[in-house]
C-alpha cells in the first residue's frame, strides 16, 4: 500500500461490505474491488468482507464495522434494480444518504459501489461487462481518498 505505514495495522486495512441481494451482480463487483486493492498493493490478509441481507443494511453495517475497528477506507457495494413500485427510488436514496453520512460522520472514505439500474442487464454490464466495474472503480475510489486525507493531515502538520 502507498502510505509507507506499515502493511497489515489496523489503519491500513479496508472494510468490504457487500450486499447479497442481487448476489449475481454483487459478487462480480466484488471481485472487481478484490482486483483494484490487490492491483494497489493491498494484501488480501488486510481485507475484511461482511455480507448483509441487502443494500439498505450497507449503512448500518459500515458504521458497525467502523465502530470496532480502525479502516483507512470502506467499500460498499450493492445493485438496487428499478421495479414496479416507488420502492426503487425510496431505498437508492436512504442508502446514497446512509453511506454518505457514515462517511462524514467518521472522516473515513467509503467507495459508493452500489448500483441503481433499470435491469439486471444494465447491473451486470456494469458489473464486470462492456461498462467496466463499478465495483474496482469504487475501491480505488476509496483509496484515493484515504491518500488524499492522509496528505491533507501531513500538510497541516508542517
Amino acid at each position: 500500500m502507498p502510505s509507507g505505514k506499515e502493511s497489515g495495522t489496523r489503519a491500513d486495512r479496508v472494510l468490504i461490505v457487500v450486499s447479497r441481494f442481487n448476489e449475481a451482480v454483487t459478487r462480480r463487483l466484488l471481485e472487481g474491488a478484490h482486483e483494484a486493492l490487490r492491483a494497489e498493493r493491498v494484501p488480501d490478509g488486510a481485507i475484511d468482507v461482511v455480507w448483509v441481507p441487502g443494500a439498505f443494511e450497507l449503512p448500518v453495517a459500515v458504521r458497525g464495522g467502523l465502530a470496532v475497528r480502525s479502516y483507512r477506507a470502506v467499500v460498499a457495494l450493492g445493485a438496487i434494480v428499478r421495479g414496479e413500485t416507488p420502492h426503487f427510488d425510496v431505498l437508492a436514496t436512504e442508502v446514497t444518504r446512509g453511506l454518505g453520512a457514515v462517511a462524514l460522520e467518521t472522516r473515513v472514505p467509503v467507495g459508493f459501489g452500489v448500483l441503481t439500474c433499470d435491469t439486471l442487464e444494465q447491473a451486470l454490464a456494469r458489473a464486470g461487462g462492456d461498462a467496466g466495474n463499478k465495483g474496482a472503480e469504487a475501491a480505488t475510489a476509496a483509496l484515493e481518498t484515504a491518500m488524499a486525507l492522509e496528505r491533507l493531515a501531513a500538510d497541516a502538520q508542517n
